[in-house]
């Protein structure tokens, strides 16, 4: 038996030990879901849909436990780890409509009806990465549930918590056993055994593209479907004729949000020429403005990184690099680092790897062509932002992006009403949007003589 100890990135300080899973008790995890999913696929449409509206309820009613956990286990900010329980309960809300409405289609043809069906694939592994341990986790498992499916779902090993409570409040939201399991475990173990084992007919894994290339690699190998949300190395645009002021205020949280630490990102900030110098001074300080802190405060803005490993990385970016300016952070026991902002040349390598810190690399761009070049000069291609105020350039570089999610004066990315994934390393498939439960099934066609 091996244990994974949960330690706390604000202090270091040692929160939990969770006993992590073996292969047999993978595969005995699998087998209970297979059983457990029949019942649930063959329950009428409503039943699953009220039982994911109860599950939304009991989350609705601890949000605070679960928030708490998130700031123990991951270091957000406490405003943000609320805000991220809420999002849970909400897309459990928003999948409980999918059931009812899983409908297939009626194919004219001769001497006979023609009908599609949308059919479950049975058991969906999911494997979370420890950024945004319960947001990414309800993006997958929702949509898998209100499908039919039953889901064995693996945490990361540093941010197991929020998601094994979560699926204590399946239980109690009335979900029958087995159909919500989570099991701690380490990728090579419990996420190759999703991989491999011949019962678990889809896999939805975020992370590096490294790994999830392998991954994929795997699925192709046993033939079966993979949804995978990767790296990236998102651009953020900004144009002379933009609100530069409002484009320079949005920086630090278009790149510094949860320290970095999230593949949407926008780690790339490439500005106009001619205002180059000035859309710099505007951004320095908002950056020096920027709260970094203890995430219990409720003022904090940016917590720390999650491991002394990660926060030795990010340093080995910034060491030697051309240090425009930086903000603040605290010293002492966790894991932090000051939000810093880097001057790049093109081919350097932190403007052309994702850090996954606090850390921006500013570049200049001559002219529109040059800035959708730049923007593409990346193996990535997941998110980022376009600041102009002329509408006719906002569609144009929009399309000339090669990204999967942008967003035109502003830097949101995620809703979970719209879809979301990325294009080239960034991802294969899209989670999230009206579309996100039919991803959990395959079409069944049925030829129903009349003649």
């Amino acid at each position: 038996m091996s244990a994974f100890t949960v330690l706390n990135p604000a202090t270091g300080a040692a929160v939990r030990d969770v006993v992590l899973a073996s292969v047999d008790e993978t595969d005995a995890a699998i087998a209970r879901a297979v059983r457990a999913q029949r019942a649930w696929a063959e329950l009428a449409p409503v039943a699953r849909a009220d039982a994911l509206r109860n599950f939304a309820r009991l989350v609705e009613d601890h949000v605070e436990e679960l928030a708490q956990l998130e700031v123990l286990e991951a270091g957000h900010p406490i405003s943000s780890a609320r805000w991220e329980a809420s999002h849970v309960a909400q897309v459990l809300n928003y999948y409980a409509g999918a059931p009812e409405r899983l409908i297939g289609s009626q194919i004219p043809v001769a001497g006979g009806l023609d009908v599609t069906y949308h059919e479950p694939y049975g058991v969906v592994g999911i494997i979370v990465p420890w950024n945004f341990p319960m947001t990414i986790a309800a993006w997958g498992f929702a949509p898998a549930l209100a499908a039919g499916n039953a889901v064995v779902l693996k945490p990361a090993e540093m941010t197991p918590l929020t998601a094994m409570r979560l699926g204590d409040l399946a239980l109690e939201a009335g979900l029958p056993d087995g159909v919500f399991i989570v099991i701690p475990g380490a990728g090579p173990v419990v996420g190759e055994r999703f991989v491999t084992h011949p019962d678990v007919r889809k896999v939805v894994f975020t992370g590096s593209t490294r790994v999830g290339t392998e991954v994929a690699a795997g699925c192709a190998r046993e033939l079966k479907p993979v949804t995978l949300e990767l790296g990236g190395k998102s651009a953020n645009i900004v144009f002379a004729d933009a609100d530069l002021e409002a484009a320079a205020a949005a920086v630090p949280g278009s790149v510094f949000d949860n320290a970095g630490q999230d593949c949407c990102a926008r780690s790339r900030l490439l500005v106009e020429r001619p205002v180059f110098d000035r859309f710099l001074e505007l951004v320095e300080p908002a950056v020096a403005a920027w709260r970094v802190g203890d995430p219990n405060d409720e003022s904090t803005e940016m917590g720390p990184l999650i491991s002394a490993a990660q926060r030795d990385r990010v340093a080995g970016y910034v060491d030697g690099a051309d240090v425009a300016f930086r903000g603040s952070a605290p010293d002492g026991d966790g894991f932090w680092f000051a939000p810093t902002v880097v001057l790049a040349g093109r081919g350097d390598r932190i403007a052309t790897e994702e850090i996954f810190g606090p850390v921006v690399a500013v570049l200049p761009f001559d002219d529109e062509a040059d800035a959708i070049s730049l923007a593409n000069d990346t193996v990535y291609g997941l998110a980022g932002s376009i600041w102009t105020r002329d509408l006719g350039r906002g569609i144009r570089v929009s399309r000339g992006v090669q990204s999967g999610v942008l967003s035109v004066n502003s830097h949101s990315s995620v809703r979970y009403t719209t879809p979301f994934g990325g294009m080239k390393a960034s991802g294969l498939g899209r989670e999230l949007g009206p579309d996100a439960a039919e991803h959990f099934t395959q079409t069944k066609n049925v030829f129903y003589a009349t003649s």
